[in-house]
């Protein structure tokens, strides 16, 4: 089955030539040698590249083995690149090869090569590999698949498959699988053979049970605000036995790294300043936080909350969590000063958008709850409610777009509707 990344694809077509070895980053399994080996290496085809200019080498196929040998991979490279021309390497599984770091660097030397790579250990997952190359990489980062990629691979109409994504989420293997009881396994596998192993490992972590246990509890509380002194309140609940704050923070940032959670910060629109004590934290697939929970923990509100916040980053906007302070005024005449939270804040450039996601607004109450905080940043950028309904495009009294979640995520333009 064919899949069109075509965001990321464009990604990759705009960083030819640029000089810089294109570093491919993101979660096993999301489709990281898909989109070199197959999506751009067809594009190359398709432009104009003779296909003996593009060389492939995967390192963790046997017949490749002794390629993983710095000198004798830039032997092979310089012998099979000597014709006149760009040459494009596409390599897959980079950190195979022994001083990978060195051997790339001496690829850069050579102004005929394009480069092209990805990994899969638990050190080039991590989110610190682009200083290896410090100023020589170009990272592409690959989420798991978008829900709009999702629908597309389908026959489901748009609500049975937004049921099946908030459920098993996006890597692209689901699609290999018939029964919810195979999706269900692959995913519950995936996270403890792969993911976990990868950080018990990089970090040496001497009680993996204490990671499991702090995945639990982000997943639990996906979109709530937290601390590092909150998790290490609740650890200790659960757990019966103490857990400091600074291991908590430590620990969170093994997840940050691997890219199982992003962590957002909240933003004072006023102050124009980052406030520090508290934070969120969103799954870059839901489908393997539900997994973790081994299905259990299944709040519909809270996986659309991590729907959007994915899609933005998909887009390739900054997010924050907004904090607006006002007055509200009673029934009764008397006001007071308050706090409000809008859920993301979204910055591009000089374009900014600031986005509620609410599952429903049933009544008065709950609608002005969600678009009071809105009107409160006291400016002219967009403001966008996305909802779980049905309900068609509409703009309310204060000018502020509410939208349906499906069409906000199958619409390239929803952002400026």
């Amino acid at each position: 089955m064919r899949i069109a990344r075509e965001l990321h694809l464009q990604k990759l077509i705009g960083a030819q030539h640029n000089g810089l070895i294109k570093v491919i980053t993101g979660m096993r399994r999301c489709g990281k040698s898909y989109l070199l080996n197959e999506l751009f290496r067809d594009y190359l085809l398709h432009h104009g590249i003779d296909d003996g200019h593009i060389l492939r080498l995967a390192f963790d196929m046997r017949s490749n083995h002794s390629l993983r040998d710095p000198d004798a991979l830039c032997d092979f490279v310089r012998e099979r690149t000597s014709a006149p021309g760009m040459h494009y390497l596409l390599l897959d599984e980079i950190q195979l090869v022994e001083d990978f770091e060195g051997v790339l660097n001496d690829f850069l030397h050579s102004p005929n090569l394009d480069v092209y790579v990805t990994g899969s250990n638990s050190r080039f997952l991590s989110s610190d590999i682009i200083t290896e190359f410090r100023g020589r990489g170009y990272e592409i980062h690959l989420q798991p698949l978008s829900f709009a990629e999702f629908l597309s691979a389908q026959s489901q109409d748009r609500q049975q498959a937004w049921n099946s994504y908030l459920l098993y989420g996006g890597m692209p293997f689901l699609f290999n699988l018939q029964s919810d009881e195979q999706k269900a396994d692959y995913l519950k596998r995936l996270f403890a053979e792969v993911y976990k192993r990868d950080i018990t490992d990089r970090y040496r972590i001497r009680m993996p049970d204490e990671l499991d246990r702090i995945v639990s509890i982000l997943a639990s509380s996906v979109g709530s605000l937290t601390s590092p002194v909150k998790l290490s309140k609740t650890f200790e609940s659960m757990a019966r036995r103490s857990i400091s704050p600074s291991t908590i923070t430590r620990y969170c940032g093994y997840l940050e790294d691997a890219f199982l959670v992003s962590r957002v910060k909240r933003f004072d629109l006023r102050g124009k300043r980052y406030i520090g004590t508290l934070y969120k934290y969103y799954f870059q697939d839901i489908g393997l936080r539900n997994a973790h929970l081994n299905f259990r923990q299944y709040e519909e509100s809270h996986l659309m909350e991590n729907v959007i916040y994915n899609e933005l980053l998909l887009r390739g906007y900054n997010v924050d969590v907004g904090i607006v302070e006002g007055r509200q005024t009673f029934p009764d005449g008397h006001s007071q000063r308050q706090t409000y939270e809008i859920d993301f804040v979204a910055n591009l450039g000089s374009r900014r958008y600031y986005i509620q996601s609410a599952l429903q607004m049933p009544t008065a109450d709950k609608r002005e709850q969600e678009n009071r905080p809105l009107r409160k940043t006291g400016d002219a950028f967009r403001k966008i409610i996305v909802t779980g309904d049905h309900t068609p495009l509409w703009h309310n009294e204060d000018g502020h777009t509410i939208i349906n979640v499906l069409d906000f995520l199958l619409r390239p333009d929803s952002l400026d509707l």
